[in-house]
């Protein structure tokens, strides 16, 4: 009885958490919102596998803003990146889902 409480408090916390936090960008606006729809879409859709989720939202910002976008979609990473002014993104989705966008050349 008492796992099954749990698991459904865990559930709970999913569902409330399911929106997007960002955690740290300095994107412009149209950008930012272009790129946070994106990376939602992608982890809605490939729930299951991160890494076709990075794939997507790297192909699709290739095509958007040019080349050289890097994605990092996970739970539990660190990183430590260089990247272009106004072109980084790191946010979260479903309580613990990390996505971390990024421009380099």
């Amino acid at each position: 009885m008492a796992t099954e409480t749990k698991k459904e408090e865990a559930h709970d916390f999913r569902r409330l958490h399911s929106y997007p936090l960002i955690r740290h960008t300095d994107m412009p606006e149209e950008m930012r919102v272009e790129a946070m729809e994106l990376c939602v879409t992608a982890c809605e859709k490939f729930s299951t596998n991160n890494e076709n989720a990075a794939k997507m939202i790297k192909e699709n910002m290739d095509k958007k803003f040019g080349a050289s976008w890097h994605t990092i979609v996970g739970e539990g990473f660190g990183f430590e990146i260089t990247h272009e002014t106004k072109n980084i993104l790191y946010m979260f989705f479903g309580g613990n889902m990390a996505i971390c966008v990024w421009k380099c050349s």
